[in-house]
């Protein structure tokens, strides 16, 4: 028979392994699944993970959207994570992006057709305080009512996607729009864009936001006294307490610090690839940061990897739909089965699966 032993200390090997086995896994149960519904499970895994890099029919469009995706995804789950090492669980970030994204946009829409270069850096400044503030609220409903952040962030989520669809349907609609949804397009007004830093690449300040994200996050985790508490907090709330942590100024600080990365990843997607604001500006980038996050294993390193792979299933998962006619909640499934997988596979890096003899048990 099977008996399942707690390890002394999780295991490292596992701890590395466990997302390279897991992504291997989904590629096997995700070719099953496309199989059932009748498409070439072979054409798909190729078609989502290695047409879009080294297919030169369609690398030469796929290869500057890996950027344009996976930035946002990287600066979204580097809040995240901070946050979910600390047990402090931030499932609002898709309204934190939301509200980001408005709070940027309504500075430089309020300022337009002004023409001046502290536009752009005013509404990046906006966007991280509109998502930092919409996290407060579940900060402060923790810290002074003891609520359930888990609970107010998520249920804050439908409360940004209505204040979207106002902003969309009224107070940011483009008045010369003819009467369509939608905020003017910023990124085709110079003071307000977000453009290409290298051309022929996708990476905006959005990338390079994202990319500054992870070394501040892995120097503040490593070497910073912060990180010590965020870890000890994560591992002994009790033992925290008595080293002196502050439990209430570290939750306030994770969850700001997650909504404030979540909105500048909001402003920078505006005010670059989405454009405008729009009804549907919310593309569940703040969900799928959570797949993200735990994919790299809440290690700033493993998640600047976790992002590119799930940047990369978002453009094979488009370019599968268009090949293969696959529908979009088929790529959807195949997605959250990889965070599934991993979570399940996570039992082997806390526990060891030994066979014992039913007659000695």
């Amino acid at each position: 028979m099977i008996a399942i032993v707690k390890r002394p200390e999780p295991s490292k090997f596992w701890t590395i392994a466990t997302p390279i086995f897991a992504v291997i896994l989904t590629m096997i149960l995700g070719g099953l699944l496309f199989a059932a519904m009748g498409k070439d499970p072979v054409a798909a895994i190729r078609t989502i993970f290695w047409d879009p890099l080294f297919n030169e029919q369609f690398a030469a469009y796929s290869r500057p959207q890996l950027l344009v995706k996976a930035g946002p995804l990287i600066l979204i789950a580097i809040g995240l994570s901070i946050g979910f090492k600390a047990g402090i669980w931030n499932i609002g970030a898709e309204g934190q992006y939301i509200m980001g994204a408005i709070t940027g946009a309504s500075v430089g829409l309020a300022l337009y057709p002004l023409e001046a270069w502290w536009i752009f850096p005013a509404m990046v400044i906006a966007g991280a305080l509109g998502g930092f503030l919409w996290a407060m609220i579940p900060a402060i409903l923790k810290t002074r009512f003891n609520t359930n952040e888990i609970l107010v962030s998520l249920m804050l989520v439908y409360v940004a996607e209505q204040i979207l669809a106002s902003a969309a349907l009224g107070f940011l609609r483009n008045p010369e729009g003819n009467g369509f949804p939608g905020s003017r397009n910023l990124s085709q007004i110079p003071w307000l864009s977000n453009p290409e830093l290298i051309p022929g690449t996708g990476a905006h300040w959005g990338v390079v936001a994202a990319l500054g994200a992870v070394v501040a996050a892995y120097v503040l985790l490593n070497k910073h006294m912060l990180g010590f508490q965020i870890r000890l907090t994560g591992e002994s709330p009790r033992a925290a307490r008595f080293a002196g942590v502050k439990d209430k100024l570290l939750v306030m600080f994770c969850l700001g610090t997650a909504g404030a990365l979540a909105g500048l990843a909001g402003l920078f997607e505006v005010t670059g690839p989405a454009g405008q604001i729009s009804i549907d500006f919310g593309a569940g980038y703040g969900f799928t940061a959570i797949i993200v996050a735990f994919l790299g294993r809440l290690n700033p390193i493993g998640i600047l990897l976790a992002g590119l792979l799930l940047a990369l299933t978002f453009i094979g998962g488009e370019l599968a739909q268009f090949m293969l006619g696959l529908p979009s909640a088929a790529i959807q499934v195949f997605q959250g089965m990889l965070l599934m997988i991993l979570l399940a596979m996570d039992l082997v890096v806390n526990y060891r699966i030994i066979l014992v003899n039913r007659e000695a048990a």
